[in-house]
C-alpha cells in the first residue's frame, strides 16, 4: 500500500465551505513559501467558486492569483475543480471556449484539473477530459456522490470504468455533502479498487462529523490520495484536518511521510486568519457544528437552508417536513439527479412549490423544465415520457450530449469584449461572469487611470451577497 498522499484544500474548498470563499490572495501570500515545503500531492487553490468571488467580491483577477500561486508555489502541483462543459459558470459552453480555457489555466499553472458532471453524464466530460490531456495536465475525473435506490456500488463500478475508458489519469469521489459513512466508504473503495487500475482520491466534507473515519476506512481499503484542510479552517461544512489525519498515520504503513512541526508552524498563520474572519463576522461558529440531518434527509447541508428560507418567505415554514418527504419523489421523478450544484437547487425549488401550491407540478420552474427535457444532460435513470410530456409538452426532448447544440462562440465573445481586454484570459472571465466582469474590467481600467471608482456615481450599486 505504502504512503499516502495530501491534497490541501485550505486555498480553494475549505474556505469556500466556511466563508464563501472570501480569502485573499493577501491573506495566502505570506503562509505560501512554508506550504511549498510540506510535500503536499498538490494544493487545490483554483476553480470551484474562486474565480466568481475574485471578480465579484475581492476586485481580484483570478488569473493574476493563479500566477502568483504559481510562483510563490514553485514546488507543488496547483489543483483546480472544474465543472466539465459549464467549465466554472452556471450553463453549458461550446467546446472552444471550454477547450481554451483549459489551454489558458495549464499556461498559468494548473498541474491538475479534477473535472466533474453534476449529473455523472460522461458525455458532458469528454471534451473536457481531451482538452486536459491534450495541454498535459493531470486530468482527474470526480464522481458526483450521492444516495438514493439507484446509487449502489455497482452504479458507480459503472461510472468508474467509464471513467477510466474515457482517459481519466484519476479518480475522485466527490462526497460533497458528506453522505459518506466509514463502512460505506470502505465498501466502495474496495469494488473500486477491484474495477479500475487507475489511483482513487477520496473528498468528503465534514458536516456529519464522520469525515476523519470515512478517510481511515478508505486508507485502509486502498485510497491512493485523500483530501484534508489545514486545521483552523477544517471541521464543520469544510474538511477533516490535515494535521490530524498526518499524525493518525504516522508510524503507520500509510505515513504520510509529512513534517507536523512544519504544519504547525503553517496553522498558526490560519489560527490568525480564523480569529480575523470570526471577528469581521465572515465565519459563523455556527459552520462548525456537526449536523447529521443530510443523513436522515439525505440532503446536502446547504440545501437544506435553502429550503427553510422558501419556505419562511412564503411564510410556510411549517411545512418542513413535507417539503422533505417531496424532495424525494421529484428527484425520482428527473431521473435521480444527484444533489449537487445545479440539480440540488432545482429539485429543491420544484420541491417547495409542489407543496406550497398544494398541488404537485402547477407551477413548474425553468430549470426543473430544463432538467427534464435534457438541457443539463443524461440523468442517471431515464425520465418516464408521460411525466417528460406532462412537464414539456410538445417540446422536443435533447438525447444528444447539450453541447452539441451550441455553436462556436469564442469569436463572439472575444467581440463583445474588446474593448475591455488587457489580456488574452480577459474573454474567459467574461465569458463565464458577463456584466460581473465587465464591473471588475472598468475598475481595473478606473485605476490605471487613477479614477477612484469606489467613490465615482456609475459604482453606488450594493455588492449582492
Amino acid at each position: 500500500m505504502g504512503k499516502v498522499k495530501i491534497t490541501e484544500t485550505v486555498l480553494r474548498d475549505a474556505h469556500q465551505s466556511l466563508i464563501a470563499t472570501r480569502m485573499t490572495i493577501d491573506d495566502m501570500l505570506p503562509v505560501l513559501p512554508l506550504m511549498d515545503k510540506v510535500g503536499f500531492h498538490s494544493v487545490e487553490c483554483w476553480g470551484g467558486a474562486t474565480f466568481d468571488s475574485c471578480l465579484r467580491f475581492l476586485n481580484e483577477d483570478p488569473w493574476e492569483r493563479l500566477r502568483t500561486l504559481k510562483r510563490e508555489l514553485p514546488n507543488t502541483k496547483l489543483q483546480m475543480l472544474f465543472r466539465g462543459q459549464n467549465m466554472l459558470g452556471y450553463r453549458h459552453y461550446a467546446d472552444d471556449v471550454l477547450e481554451y480555457f483549459v489551454q489558458k489555466s495549464v499556461a498559468n499553472g494548473i498541474d491538475i484539473i479534477r473535472i466533474f458532471d453534476a449529473l455523472n453524464d460522461i458525455r458532458n466530460l469528454q471534451t473536457a477530459i481531451n482538452a486536459a490531456k491534450k495541454e498535459g495536465a493531470h486530468t482527474q475525473v470526480a464522481m458526483s456522490y450521492t444516495l438514493g435506490d439507484v446509487f449502489t456500488d455497482e452504479y458507480y463500478v459503472n461510472y468508474a470504468k467509464q471513467i477510466e475508458s474515457a482517459g481519466a489519469d484519476s479518480i475522485c469521489i466527490k462526497d460533497m455533502a458528506a453522505l459518506l459513512t466509514p463502512y460505506a466508504t470502505e465498501r466502495l473503495v474496495k469494488a473500486l479498487k477491484k474495477a479500475v487500475k487507475i489511483p482513487i482520491q477520496l473528498h468528503t466534507h465534514y458536516t456529519s462529523g464522520l469525515a476523519s473515519m470515512c478517510l481511515l476506512k478508505g486508507i485502509e481499503a486502498g485510497v491512493d490520495v485523500i483530501d484534508t484542510a489545514m486545521s483552523p479552517l477544517a471541521l464543520g461544512t469544510s474538511h477533516a484536518p490535515t494535521e490530524s489525519m498526518v499524525a493518525a498515520l504516522q508510524g503507520t504503513e500509510y505515513d504520510t511521510g509529512l513534517d507536523l512541526v512544519l504544519l504547525t508552524k503553517i496553522r498558526d498563520h490560519f489560527m490568525k486568519l480564523r480569529k480575523k474572519y470570526i471577528d469581521s463576522g465572515l465565519l459563523d461558529p455556527k459552520m462548525l457544528a456537526t449536523d447529521a440531518n443530510a443523513l436522515i434527509y439525505q440532503v446536502p447541508g446547504g440545501m437544506l437552508s435553502n429550503l427553510l428560507s422558501q419556505l419562511k418567505q412564503a411564510g410556510k415554514e411549517d411545512q418542513l417536513e413535507e417539503v422533505l418527504k417531496e424532495v424525494p419523489r421529484v428527484r425520482k421523478d428527473a431521473g435521480y439527479p444527484p444533489l449537487v450544484t445545479p440539480s440540488s437547487q432545482i429539485v429543491g425549488t420544484q420541491a417547495v412549490f409542489n407543496v406550497i401550491n398544494g398541488e404537485r407540478y402547477k407551477m413548474v420552474t425553468k430549470e426543473f423544465k430544463g432538467i427534464v427535457r435534457g438541457e443539463y444532460g443524461k440523468t442517471p435513470v431515464p425520465i418516464d415520457p408521460e411525466f417528460r410530456k406532462k412537464i414539456i409538452g410538445d417540446e422536443k426532448p435533447i438525447e444528444c450530449r447539450p453541447a452539441d447544440n451550441i455553436q462556436p462562440e469564442l469569436d463572439k465573445l472575444r467581440q463583445e469584449c474588446a474593448e475591455w481586454t488587457e489580456q488574452e484570459e480577459d474573454v474567459l472571465s467574461y465569458a463565464q461572469f458577463g456584466q460581473v466582469a465587465v464591473k471588475f474590467f472598468e475598475k481595473r481600467r478606473d485605476k490605471k487611470f487613477g479614477i477612484d471608482s469606489e467613490h465615482s456615481d456609475k459604482d453606488k450599486q450594493v455588492t449582492p451577497v
